[in-house]
């Protein structure tokens, strides 16, 4: 292993941190609607558990309404359940074959709740930030020990990395600002 794999390693597990973290932040429900809030929820589709995408087309109908269409007729009713019951706080509405779910306007309280949902999901992220700092650190120590690189060549290369981990923790940064800005958006 020399340097710049330590390095591009690195890089590759510090953006995944930030891309995970902005897919957790899409999980957060602000008070528009979109089809990825529902992509968690799974229902019993003949003995199996299949997350409702796969068993139902999953639309937008308005800014505050998803509209969900179960390709089998005999999953209405399964699937508007397993919404009723999920996470979402949402109450789902069946005309037809076709289920409704509307998105209630946030409240200031839920809100600051969102709020410290995502601060603890960014603080999580800058922890995997720097783990993988740590990681790093300990890589280019194990050549340096094994005679691979020299001691500048270390000192050079875990400054390199430190501005990497700085880079990466201002992106989380921004994408938090961002988010936060998001959820007080009335």
């Amino acid at each position: 292993m020399t340097i710049a794999d330590v390095k591009k390693s690195a890089d590759h597990k510090m953006h995944k941190s930030v891309d995970t973290l902005k897919a957790d932040f899409g999980k957060v429900r602000t008070g528009r609607a979109h089809p990825g809030l529902l992509d968690h929820i799974t229902v019993d589709y003949y003995g199996s558990p299949m997350p409702i995408n796969q068993v139902a087309n999953v639309n937008l109908q308005d800014a505050r309404t998803i509209a969900v269409q179960p390709w089998d007729k005999k999953m209405v009713q399964v699937i508007e359940k397993a919404i009723r019951d999920s996470d979402l706080g949402v109450n789902p509405a069946t005309s037809g074959d076709m289920i409704r779910v509307p998105m209630p306007p946030l409240t200031e309280e839920r809100r600051k709740e969102l709020i410290k949902v995502v601060r603890h999901e960014a603080e999580t992220a800058r922890v995997a930030v720097r783990n993988v700092r740590r990681d790093a650190i300990a890589h280019l120590k194990e050549l340096l020990k094994d005679k691979n690189i020299s001691e500048d060549e270390e000192r050079r290369a875990q400054d390199e990395i430190q501005k990497l981990t700085d880079r990466y923790v201002a992106e989380i940064e921004k994408v938090l600002q961002a988010k936060e800005a998001d959820l007080m958006v009335v």
